[in-house]
């Protein structure tokens, strides 16, 4: 075998594959997008890139992966075999993983001392809000999974402020399935400045030697007789809903023909007449609801089973009886053909459709016959994979589960620190199965995973192909796709196979192409000053990084901080804190959470509070009647001096904020403590001498003013008297209490 031959690689360690060359070359010549089928080394392509970028330009390399467990992957494979010669501290590493966990201080720290960065691409884009650090010396940026950068994903932004501010860019793009869509590919090409795209498929010449083989299986399996009958009534169900719908004089298909494509359709129609103010176009959206529930039903019946079909039931029944629920549910728990679709669920007492023991006859084949082996079965929902853990636990198989960080009712996620040990454990085969969902398809590298089972059909080319891929990565594999017949499976299985036949088309005329447009700041190179501290101040809720209106600040050249704040979601000053709320957004406050309340913290906390409300018609949003919308934004002025600002889009918004950030930093913006007003009354004054103290706001000036009669009053009251006063808290007496004794130092 013969071995890479470079001064930062280490010695008869990567196999020289002319492939692997010959990419690294041209993605050396000019922003390249690689893409690779899965297991045939992209990241060694990558190394290659980075060694030759260090040892030529010297610098830095910043590595995005979209996960924690592909960062944590990527960088075991750059310590291994790059070598980096001159690091700065002999104890510490020049590779450093950044992770949102550590403190900022520290991850500026590291930025400054290490050669190569891995990180997720969301904690950098905070990092370079916050101005913690600049892109100024990354020599090489490399794009992992490069098909996200699409829409508002980070990596987009992370590549304008990339091309914006290095003094040497260069771009390499990774993905094994970049959509079968030449549009989207070239979206991603121009979102990321690509200027070439190098392709390969298993049948190139070059590639095919280096191609194990793997087995593709399709099982079909028959569908019970009681899921059957439960999918009978949800049909009979839906059949009421269309009715409704073409009563209502809206297009709707047969039953039959509703797909999710139909589905869109209806919604449009209602959308639409709801922006018209036709009130029954309200009734109708609540209809709709029922149908998309009905057909998520269906889905669970078809593929998942009748455990977890029984779940969502449950699910339905709590919202439908309970006091938040939605209209759709609570008239859908009525229905009859529910009440006894419920109670029928009920009486399944173990499950019922045979995907369980299919699976558990490939897995225990398997491990009888390889016990090394590893196996991976991907399952669309959670419940499916705690379902499959618990099963396969009670015939004796050990498996465990590998889902996202985010907790869904009462089901907790996995944080990333927890997926990284559970991957772990399995490649050094404390377990064998692991069951994990949509989280486990991207480029995860356990070699020795030669079986991999789908569950059921995904209807995508990238997440099929990204599936598949677990498996052939260092010998033979084998794939297993689970289809109940004349199901949704069927469908999905046909619509994937389609889609990335066309990939594979598309890829041929790819290979070896420029991109059409690069992105717009590749030509025009910025001065790092463009984004250094020199604009007006603002802090930003630390939940907010991930909305286009951050981004947008950050290229106005606003000096952003990043903090958790307890109220509003930017601080302006001492004066000004403004919530900003999408017209969805807003309408949906009033009913599920408390905006008054939101309201109310903010007005007592600042002399300034703001809300914008960012989108379009307020009074198409939901079926709420307009008296009531115009009621509480009448409250939020009137009764709480809240000021409302309409914005169309979050760029307008963003611009919005930096006219007030910079109004309120230069003369115009009123400097004084408390705001001053030109013509008010004597009781007006006293209301606003009372209201100055901190948490105090205007409602409990007036409760302490009344109870007391006069501001001295109030100043010479004991705790306790100020405590009986009602509405005032203790805390907020011992405020009052305090500071008018204390001695102003």
């Amino acid at each position: 075998m013969e071995y890479i031959s470079h001064p930062l690689i280490r010695k008869d360690s990567i196999e020289k594959r002319e492939y692997q060359l010959s990419v690294a070359m041209q993605a050396l010549d000019a922003n390249t997008m690689v893409i690779l089928p899965t297991g045939l080394g992209k990241t060694a392509v990558a190394l290659l890139v980075a060694a030759s970028r260090l040892y030529n330009e010297g610098g830095r390399i910043l590595m995005l992966a979209p996960t924690k467990p592909l960062v944590e992957q990527h960088l075991r494979f750059f310590e291994k075999f790059l070598i980096i010669r001159d690091p700065k501290d002999a104890a510490l590493s020049p590779f450093v993983m950044f992770t949102g966990e550590a403190p900022p201080d520290e991850r500026t720290a590291d930025w400054n001392r290490a050669t190569v960065i891995l990180a997720t691409p969301q904690v950098i884009k905070n990092d370079l809000i916050a101005r913690r650090y600049t892109l100024e010396d990354v020599t090489l940026l490399i794009v992992d999974e490069c098909h996200r950068a699409v829409g508002n994903y980070a990596y987009v932004f992370l590549a304008q402020r990339y091309f914006a501010t290095a003094a040497k860019p260069l771009t390499l793009a990774m993905t094994a399935s970049p959509g079968g869509v030449p549009e989207k590919v070239q979206d991603v090409c121009t979102n990321l400045g690509i200027a070439h795209i190098e392709s390969r498929t298993e049948n190139d010449p070059d590639v095919a030697p280096y191609v194990h083989e793997r087995d593709l299986e399709y099982i079909s399996i028959d569908l019970p007789p009681d899921l059957k009958a439960a999918i009978h009534s949800i049909n009979a169900l839906i059949d009421d809903r269309l009715a409704l719908l073409a009563s209502l004089h809206f297009t709707v298909p047969k039953r039959e023909k509703l797909s999710m494509r139909e589905l869109s359709a209806i919604n449009a129609q209602i959308q639409q007449r709801i922006a018209n103010r036709d009130p029954v176009a309200f009734s109708a959206a609540s209809i709709y609801a029922e149908c998309m529930k009905l057909k998520h039903a269906i889905t669970l019946a078809e593929s998942q089973g009748s455990e977890v079909l029984k779940g969502y039931l449950s699910k339905l029944v709590a919202e439908g009886t309970g006091s938040g629920g939605s209209k759709a549910s609570q008239r859908l728990v009525k229905d009859p053909v529910f009440v006894r679709l419920f109670e029928q669920s009920l009486e399944w007492t173990i499950e019922i459709h045979p995907k369980p023991e299919i699976v558990l006859s490939f897995v225990r084949e398997q491990l009888e016959s390889h016990p090394d082996s590893r196996i991976i079965i991907f399952a669309t929902y959670r419940d499916t994979v705690q379902l499959l853990v618990d099963f396969l636990a009670k015939k004796g198989i050990v498996s465990e589960r590998f889902v996202g960080q985010a907790t869904k009712d009462a089901e907790k996620g996995l944080s990333q620190k927890k997926q990284i040990a559970a991957l772990t454990r399995f490649r050094s085969g404390v377990f064998k199965v692991l069951i994990a969902t949509s989280v486990g398809e991207e480029g995860l590298d356990v070699p020795a995973t030669d079986m991999v089972i789908f569950y059921e059909a995904v209807p995508s080319e990238i997440r099929s192909i990204q599936r598949k891929g677990r498996t052939g990565r260092s010998g033979a594999g084998r794939v297993v796709v689970l289809v109940t017949k004349g199901t949704s499976d069927e469908v999905y299985r046909h619509v994937s196979a389609s889609k990335e036949k066309q990939m594979h088309k598309s890829l041929k005329t790819m290979s070896g192409m420029t991109a059409t447009s690069q992105h717009p700041l590749i030509v025009e190179q910025l001065s790092i000053n463009e984004f250094t501290p020199q604009g007006p101040k603002i802090i930003i809720d630390d939940r907010e990084t991930s909305s286009k209106v951050v981004e947008v600040l950050s290229d106005l050249g606003v000096s952003i901080k990043l903090e958790r704040l307890p109220r509003g979601d930017f601080a302006i000053g001492d004066r000004i804190l403004v919530e900003r709320k999408t017209t969805r957004d807003f309408v949906d406050t009033l009913i599920n959470r408390d905006l008054l309340g939101q309201a109310k913290a903010m007005a007592e906390a600042v002399t300034r509070p703001i809300v914008i409300i960012e989108g379009g018609d307020l009074y198409s949003q939901r079926d709420i009647n307009p008296n009531a919308i115009k009621g509480v934004l009448a409250a939020l002025t009137v009764d709480m001096g809240v000021s409302l600002l309409f914005t169309s889009d979050a760029e307008d918004t963003a611009r919005m904020l930096f006219i007030l950030a910079k109004r309120e930093e230069s003369d115009r913006g009123e400097r004084k403590v408390h705001p001053h007003k030109s013509h008010r009354s004597l009781k007006e004054e006293q209301e606003y001498i009372v209201s100055a103290f901190p948490e105090i706001g205007l409602k409990n000036a007036r409760l302490l003013l009344a109870h007391f009669g006069s501001v001295l009053a109030i100043m010479n009251a004991g705790l306790q008297d100020l405590v009986a006063v009602k509405g005032i808290g203790e805390k907020t007496a011992l405020k009052i209490f305090e500071l008018s004794r204390r001695e102003y130092i």
